[in-house]
């Protein structure tokens, strides 16, 4: 009986270990991937797609083997558009969670809210939307626009004969970092091409704005003396909805006031009725209109998982966006980085990032710059369809290489060819 006892006490303590052995060696067996954006609150509208693209994207890895042999696993947390949010849960996925990479943020303020973690911890975080440059971090990889490949594109446009030569601008966004640095660089870059600051109106409206009625009548009082004008909207989130609702209640048609946006494309206009909205216009390096075989693989692959997955608004109406291809580009040149470095490693894989090419929606071969951690990007401007859809009216012959420090704010002078510090 002794003996029994002994035995069974002795399999015990093997059956425990094994146990052990085996919950470590299933951990092992993936890697964790964190995506960290809004799922609730005001930015939900743009960012729960991106959460989806991601979980699309690590299906189609897993389902070619993986990476490395493991199957990647996703850890997703909503921040719930809260800023401060964004920094806890950007700590809990690097420290509890232990995630190799993190797929993420939207707003400025929510990517400049995590940084400080992301470089505490030596974390590595994609980031996937345009933005207002100003910025370089070895933690970092921008997969989205730096303003040359976007704003200043797109006022140029304006202005150009094409464009309708405008001559008076209205900088209108939401209040905080990006639109705000943006259009800091956009009134330099109009004042070196002669428009004065007179000829230039600045509003902004706070997160979650729904009230655009004395903002459009303003706009028209600006617009009515003598000069063409156009607004360039860097409005973000759910407040997009009631501002293009209003300029087609106010009846201000493109013919006479354009609209460029910088941060509503397809998505964003799936609430409203885009046919008083012909014409009006989107900066962005991506629009899903545009015809090559690579894109037509994208859209179709997208339907396909947002109808499996029945995707709120998705399943019936399936839409891809440039954030949502800045995403897909980001965490397929990352899988090929911890491929060509044999691990997960965040100062490997960064090293091995250097360079990466991806075959593109857009219709190029992206291109991750060597020194500053930013993709080569090609640049479109896309009139407004009454299907919410965008005809390309305007696009670079090429890639762009983005420029991180503005030439057009005069304290980045010789940080041109700065590269990321390691």
């Amino acid at each position: 009986m002794q003996n029994s006892r002994r035995f069974t006490l002795k399999a015990l303590t093997v059956a425990t270990a094994l146990g052990a052995f085996g919950l470590t060696a299933h951990a092992q067996e993936t890697i964790k991937v964190g995506v960290l954006h809004s799922l609730s609150g005001t930015m939900a509208i743009s960012e729960t797609v991106l959460k989806d693209t991601v979980l699309m994207a690590i299906e189609e890895i897993n389902a070619k083997g993986g990476v490395m042999g493991k199957k990647l696993e996703p850890v997703v947390v909503d921040p719930a558009s809260n800023w401060p949010l964004f920094a806890e849960r950007a700590r809990q996925l690097l420290t509890q969670d232990k995630v190799a990479v993190v797929f993420g943020c939207w707003t400025s303020v929510s990517r400049k809210s995590v940084l400080p973690v992301f470089e505490e911890l030596n974390g590595l975080l994609f980031y996937p939307v345009q933005y207002e440059g100003e910025e370089l971090s070895k933690n970092v990889f921008y997969t989205g626009a730096a303003p040359n490949q976007q704003a200043i594109p797109a006022v140029e446009y304006l202005m150009s004969k094409d464009g309708g030569s405008a001559k008076r601008f209205v900088l209108l966004g939401t209040d905080y970092v990006y639109p705000r640095t943006t259009n800091k660089i956009l009134r330099a870059f109009l004042n070196s091409k002669g428009i004065p600051d007179s000829d230039i109106m600045e509003e902004y409206t706070p997160f979650g704005h729904s009230d655009y009625q004395s903002i459009i009548a303003k706009i028209k009082q600006f617009s009515a003396q003598g000069k063409k004008t156009a607004v360039v909207s860097t409005i973000n989130g759910d407040s997009n909805v009631p501002f293009y609702k209003e300029l087609g209640n106010a009846g201000l048609k493109a013919t006479d006031v354009p609209v460029v946006a910088f941060s509503v494309g397809e998505e964003e206009l799936r609430g409203v009725d885009t046919k008083p909205l012909e014409g009006h216009l989107a900066a962005w390096n991506y629009f899903m209109s545009l015809k090559n075989p690579v894109n037509d693989e994208f859209t179709k692959k997208w339907a396909t998982y947002a109808k499996a997955k029945n995707i709120p608004g998705h399943k019936d109406k399936p839409l891809t966006n440039d954030p949502m291809e800045a995403t897909y580009i980001g965490i397929n040149m990352w899988k090929q980085a911890v491929e060509k470095a044999k691990s997960t490693d965040v100062d490997k894989v960064i090293a091995a990032m250097a360079g990466q090419t991806f075959r593109a929606p857009s219709g190029i071969v992206s291109k991750m710059d060597e020194k500053n951690h930013h993709l080569h990007k090609s640049v479109f401007i896309g009139e407004v369809r009454g299907d919410g859809q965008f005809d390309v009216v305007w696009k670079t012959p090429g890639p762009v290489k983005a420029q991180p420090w503005s030439p057009f704010i005069p304290e980045n002078k010789g940080k041109k060819d700065e590269p990321v510090k390691k």
